[in-house]
């Protein structure tokens, strides 16, 4: 084996319950083509990694940067998968070689077998060519193996979509015994699983306009489950388009990672293919505090969807944000939506006093302290006290008076959302 392929198959995250059959299925092409394999899913994350043994293995020149990333983080960057699908490989039926190009991180060339179910392209399993390469006969054998993954994967995406209709009925009923005859099919459905820690994840708005587009859940590393929703059901902010909802199993209640991790990949994807990578909204998501079992997870998602909302009101809360740190918004985005507004301080949320209002709140935001919130705005001591004064007789509030600042507090923080 080469050096380094034992520490990398330890690194190697799992990304599907049936692991080890795609795990033997890869080690058994690396043995029809005397060469390690990889298997990813048609969105380039990693799967499955196989390592060849022989006398005369590749050396550790191999991992050249594109296949060491793909390894290590599971997953290739936009621009690799720009560039690998330039060669037709997710048209193409049959074997694919693709040269050798240093200028592009890819200093050995490779040869891409596509995983086909029904004609429809699933993944990719790559192998690095060498000379003199496979013969005609073993890529044939390979071409067999890898309709074997295909039905897998075809099965494990078709399982996912039974679950996304399962979670979509729990997030959506309106009625109490609505919600527990949902939970209870999603529970039958789960089996074993449904049982643990589990936290939701929100991400909005997501940039599809197809209420059943959603990610399959083995593309993201532990979802249990993954639906679209209106932006506005279970409690989420009634606006226009789609969010998603990630229902993801934990190993304990105390290790948010994992949700972390998951989010951030989904705010990467609704990214790279929505409307925020054309100077459109931003997306952000929100994570729920861990629960055990299903019981309450019409309450995980409104806290998912209000940390989401959240964040998207105060960037410096995201882009992914707990519910458990977004503090006053807490409160706020459980208030029905206008409820938090307040007559006497609409004066001050007119576009004409934009600047006193970011004064007001940054003031308010350093618990009144004039020095620091002069050197935050980048003011002088006396501009801040005209400023304040402004404040005052525009609102009719005394900002010396508790109530009267926590008033204005709240509602200048309820006008972001």
């Amino acid at each position: 084996m080469y050096e380094g392929a034992a520490v990398l198959r330890q690194n190697a995250r799992v990304t599907s319950e049936r692991r080890d059959d795609y795990q033997e299925l890869v080690d058994e092409i690396s043995e029809l083509l005397g060469a390690p394999a990889t298997l990813e899913n048609r969105d380039f994350e990693l799967i499955a990694f196989g390592a060849y043994d022989s006398e005369g293995d590749l050396d550790p020149s191999a991992l050249d940067p594109v296949r060491t990333r793909s390894i290590l983080t599971r997953r290739s960057t936009a621009a690799v998968r720009a560039w690998f699908e330039g060669f037709g490989i997710t048209r193409a039926t049959g074997p694919v070689r693709i040269p050798r190009t240093p200028e592009a991180g890819v200093h050995r060339g490779r040869v891409c077998l596509p995983v086909r179910h029904r004609g429809v392209v699933l993944g990719y399993v790559w192998l690095l060519d060498y000379d003199p390469g496979p013969s005609e006969r073993q890529l044939d054998a390979a071409m067999r193996v890898t309709a074997r993954i295909g039905a897998l994967l075809a099965d494990e995406a078709q399982h996912g979509a039974d679950l996304t209709r399962e979670l979509r009925a729990v997030l959506t009923a309106e009625r109490d015994w609505q919600r527990e005859m949902a939970v209870a099919e999603l529970r039958t459905a789960l089996g074993g699983r449904a049982d643990g820690p589990h936290t939701v994840v929100c991400v909005a708005p997501w940039p599809s306009v197809d209420p059943d587009d959603a990610p399959s859940v083995r593309t993201v590393p532990g979802a249990t489950a993954l639906c679209t929703l209106p932006w506005g059901a279970g409690g989420a902010f009634l606006g226009d388009g789609l969010s998603l909802a990630l229902l993801l199993r934990l190993r304990s209640t105390d290790v948010l990672a994992p949700a972390t991790t998951a989010a951030s990949r989904l705010l990467e994807r609704a990214g790279a293919s929505g409307p925020g990578s054309r100077g459109g909204p931003p997306v952000a998501a929100g994570i729920a505090v861990p629960r055990a079992g299903l019981a309450e997870l019409g309450a995980a998602w409104a806290e998912a969807s209000a940390a989401a909302r959240a964040a998207l009101a105060e960037p410096r809360l995201g882009p992914v944000a707990p519910w458990a740190s977004i503090g006053p918004y807490r409160l706020l985005t459980a208030l029905p939506r206008g409820a938090a507004r307040d007559p006497v301080v609409g004066p001050l949320l007119s576009p004409a006093h934009a600047e006193l209002a970011r004064t007001a709140e940054v003031y308010l935001d350093r618990a009144g302290q004039a020095g620091r919130t002069a050197a935050e705005l980048g003011v002088h001591r006396q501009t801040l006290y005209y400023r304040l004064s402004r404040i005052e007789q525009l609102t009719g509030l005394d900002l010396d008076d508790g109530e009267d600042r926590l008033l204005l507090h709240m509602a200048l923080k309820a006008a972001r959302l």
